[in-house]
């Protein structure tokens, strides 16, 4: 397809049309200025026959097929151009983008240089929403030989814009679990208990209990020998994710002085707290898996270990959003008992300051609390707190608003009371350090053996 240039509209308004007036002005010259106008309208003519003959189809573009970009981080889309001829020429590049990929500018003209056949095209982005994105095409606009032209053509095939979780808030907070320093962190720290694995056996030492000497051993060498076991590995650890109608609120991230134009949701944080997880348990050598639920089980991903498996289940979660459902508790504990055998640490990411949600939940965790270890975590909302633990109350509406959140908080405390008895970990994270929080809970419980 061809349109018309700018240069089109001022050679026919600046030549095309006083030749007109002057002829309608000078009956007696109007031949000679007629004759001279239709010259003038020969060169826009003769150039769109050229143009129609070269069409423009020697050049090409090709997106690249898949793209990784991440929330919040610059990125950059690559497009290469073709260019058959190897001439320098200039053309006019568009990707229909959509606006949450944050690209200043979608639609660009490029310099294709000479002595090259293929050049590269880099579009600036600043995700602001996650999510999988599709583009169907670009597009290329070529000047004509005179210029009064413009040739547009699509070209290209599909490209595929994956944007995943913003993880560089957390990990800022975390940077001390990635260092090789110790297992847990910058410092070492005593274990406590005693492990189930073998690892090596060693000569007796006063104060040994007698339940680790190795019997057969201590007869084959005639001396007192000792069985020396290690912390437990590979033990499995799920993130289990609400995606339900309570996980689209919105939260700002805390520290830093940073901030968005579109708060994240629960489900961000959630998200984001999860895949830090997901890394702090491949450190420790243990295996990692995640599950989405809302009315029913959405994503299911069993725990293993690699950075494939990391990707696995980060591209199973990337593209979660909220849906605005009631969640069926009573469906992912009957999926949760019948998919998982061996014992695990179930982390729960979820609401439960709906009264109604909360008693489903206390209902029937039990069908699952009798064999993994279940910890139940939500994000403390704004207000929810004990009715002297905010200073600042300068007025009498201040005071019931103070009370309805002491009230809110009340209940919520009865409620880790009543899941304690049911052996479930209950706890109310602050939304500044949620993510840190979180992962201590992991960390306390492969220090203290509870698995």
């Amino acid at each position: 397809m061809i349109v018309p240039r700018s240069r089109l509209l001022w050679w026919v308004g600046g030549a095309g049309v006083p030749l007109a007036l002057l002829a309608a002005a000078i009956p007696e010259a109007a031949g000679t200025l007629l004759a001279a106008g239709a010259l003038l309208l020969a060169a826009p003519l003769l150039d769109a026959v050229l143009t129609m003959h070269r069409g423009g189809g020697r050049l090409d573009a090709q997106p690249v097929a898949s793209a990784h970009l991440t929330r919040g981080v610059e990125g950059e889309l690559i497009v290469r151009v073709r260019n058959p001829s190897m001439r320098r020429r200039r053309v006019r590049l568009g990707v229909p983008l959509p606006e949450d990929l944050g690209c200043e500018e979608d639609d660009v003209e490029v310099a294709l240089p000479a002595g090259s056949e293929w050049s590269i095209v880099r579009f600036r982005c600043l995700p602001t929403q996650r999510g999988l994105f599709q583009v169907d095409r670009c597009y290329l606009g070529t000047a004509s030989p005179l210029g009064f032209w413009l040739t547009r053509k699509a070209a290209g095939g599909p490209m595929e814009i994956r944007v995943y979780p913003g993880l560089q808030h957390e990990r800022k907070k975390l940077a001390g679990l990635f260092l090789p320093r110790g297992s847990f962190g910058i410092h070492a720290h005593r274990q406590i208990g005693q492990g189930r694995e073998f690892e090596k056996l060693r000569d007796y030492i006063p104060g040994d209990s007698y339940d680790e000497i190795h019997w057969k051993a201590t007869a084959k060498r005639a001396r007192p020998v000792t069985k020396v076991y290690q912390i437990e590995r590979t033990q499995e650890v799920y993130v289990i994710i609400d995606s339900s109608r309570l996980s689209a609120r919105l939260h700002t991230w805390p520290g830093d002085g940073e901030e968005e134009a579109i708060p994240p949701t629960s489900l961000e944080r959630f998200l984001s707290a999860a895949l830090i997880l997901g890394m702090v348990a491949q450190r420790q050598q243990d295996l990692f898996g995640v599950m989405s639920f809302s009315e029913g089980v959405d994503t299911f991903v069993r725990a293993k270990g690699g950075p494939a498996h990391y990707r696995a289940c980060r591209d199973a979660l990337y593209t979660l959003q909220p849906r605005i459902v009631t969640p069926d508790f009573s469906e992912v504990f009957t999926f949760l008992r019948a998919r998982l055998r061996r014992r695990a640490l179930l982390v729960f990411l979820t609401n439960l300051d709906d009264p109604i949600l909360s008693e489903s939940f206390a209902a029937g965790v039990g069908l699952i609390a009798r064999q993994h270890l279940v910890l139940a975590n939500m994000i403390q909302p704004p207000g929810i707190a004990a009715v002297f633990s905010d200073p600042g109350v300068s007025s009498a509406e201040d005071v019931y608003a103070r009370l309805a959140g002491h009230l809110q908080w009340q209940r919520l405390r009865e409620l880790e009371k009543g899941l304690q008895r049911c052996g479930v970990r209950f706890r109310l994270l602050a939304n500044e350090s949620f993510c840190p929080q979180l992962v201590s809970q992991y960390v306390n419980v492969k220090r203290r053996q509870l698995l």
